[in-house]
């Protein structure tokens, strides 16, 4: 069992781009949704997908098993999307021994960009970069499953 641990923060400027790799195209559903769990579907790059299951009421750890899935079915999975369908762009930009993703909201979640960094222990002190905003861990109005089941608004207010 793998165990997901992660901190998250809003981007306050641009400052990342210049590390930034390319990115990758992401669009993901939660088919079931619950307080302490989700299943969810990606599709990476319109080239892979992997059905994600997370379970746990934890800011910072979460349960997590991952399977690889056919195309074919993940784009089925997608029409049978709780709430919408989340379209974002991936950056992966490395700071000082850690990487960051950094995710650029597009469609119905434009404007929105947000990083997180996963670690392998939570006592891990990842080196904040200076493009950080606010601390967002454990706010479940940013977490995907709340993004895709209840939209925008409810998290900038």
């Amino acid at each position: 069992m793998a165990k997901e641990i992660e901190r998250k923060f809003l981007v306050a400027d641009g400052g990342w781009q210049e590390h930034a790799d390319k990115g990758i195209k992401l669009q993901q559903a939660y088919v079931v949704t619950m307080d302490d769990r989700s299943v969810r579907v990606r599709i990476h790059g319109n080239k892979w997908a992997r059905l994600t299951i997370k379970i746990g009421k934890s800011a910072l750890v979460r349960n997590e098993y991952e399977y690889d899935l056919p195309m074919d079915d993940a784009r089925e999975l997608l029409t049978q999307a709780v709430g919408i369908v989340i379209e974002k762009r991936r950056y992966r930009v490395p700071h000082k021994g850690f990487t960051w993703e950094v995710d650029v909201y597009e469609g119905a979640l434009a404007g929105l960009v947000v990083a997180e960094v996963e670690m392998k222990r939570e006592t891990d002190l990842p080196a904040l970069p200076k493009w950080l905003g606010r601390e967002i861990t454990g706010d479940r109005r940013y977490s995907n499953q709340a993004l895709a089941t209840e939209g925008l608004l409810e998290a900038q207010s």
